[in-house]
């Protein structure tokens, strides 16, 4: 089994002093790439550091919502910069988020919508990160034209019907450990409504770490209990679910690869 973690922080403090044994661990539970997302300057900068180092390892650089006051001119000269490296595959975490709200909509909105448009004139799919901002974060994606780069909906956690209308725009659905948690059963219910070629698994570690290991620190190596429930609901094998959005992975970032 060979599983693709879309959306993991191995670049952030939790990690420091453990990255080879984590990396080790998620092998043997056949994680055998992952995208590590950077959302401000310093995981920017690590996030690179890690794809630069290990093969299987790629980047998603972006400027997240919780940030987006300090955002400049300066950043986003630095930004563009590093989203032409060979190891970027996406621009993210990108979006919405009210609630930490640490700035307001407007400045939140006018960063998701410059993010965008770099996007689009570099033609790179985006990672959104959407909490308490479905809402409005559809409406953006539609007049942003997000089917012109595709994207990923990060650690979907709306319900069925969401799941159709973000589907209906073009994106890909990534599923955390959310969807292991017994109480999830929305995101559980829009999970089977999700097309084959738009399913993609991620952790989002260090953070929503999935049954058996709910409240612990989350580590990449951990889709694999994503990609296990995934397949209990679909009634689908594990193999499968895992090959499915490997080869989903591998198509949205353009990685060009003999052997999928």
């Amino acid at each position: 089994m060979k599983i693709f973690d879309t959306h993991t922080h191995l670049n952030v403090e939790q990690f420091a002093q453990d990255i080879p044994e984590v990396l080790e661990r998620a092998q043997k539970l056949g994680v055998t790439e992952m995208a590590v997302v950077g959302f401000d300057e310093p995981t920017i900068e690590k996030s690179l550091e890690l794809s630069d180092k290990y093969q299987h390892i790629y980047s998603i650089i972006g400027w997240h919502p919780t940030e987006a006051g300090s955002y400049t001119p300066i950043i986003e000269k630095k930004l563009q910069e590093r989203l032409v490296l060979p190891k970027v595959v996406a621009l993210g975490e990108i979006g919405l988020d009210y609630h930490w709200m640490e700035d307001p909509k407007e400045v939140q909105e006018k960063i998701f919508r410059r993010q965008m448009a770099i996007s689009r004139e570099m033609n790179l799919p985006i990672s959104i990160h959407t909490r308490e901002a479905l809402e409005d974060t559809y409406r953006i994606l539609k007049e942003e034209k997000v089917h012109l780069t595709g994207g990923i909906m990060h650690s979907f956690s709306g319900d069925a019907e969401w799941a159709k209308r973000f589907l209906d725009l073009g994106m890909h659905l990534s599923f955390s450990g959310v969807v292991t948690f017994k109480k999830a059963t929305d995101v559980q219910a829009a999970c089977l409504v999700v097309p084959e070629d738009k399913l993609l698994v991620e952790t989002d570690a260090p953070y929503l770490a999935p049954v058996p290991y709910r409240g612990k620190r989350n580590e990449t190596g951990y889709t694999r209990y994503v990609v296990e429930k995934i397949a209990e609901l679909r009634q689908s094998s594990a193999e499968q679910v895992a090959a499915t959005t490997r080869a989903n992975a591998y198509d949205l970032f353009r990685i060009k690869c003999n052997e999928k």
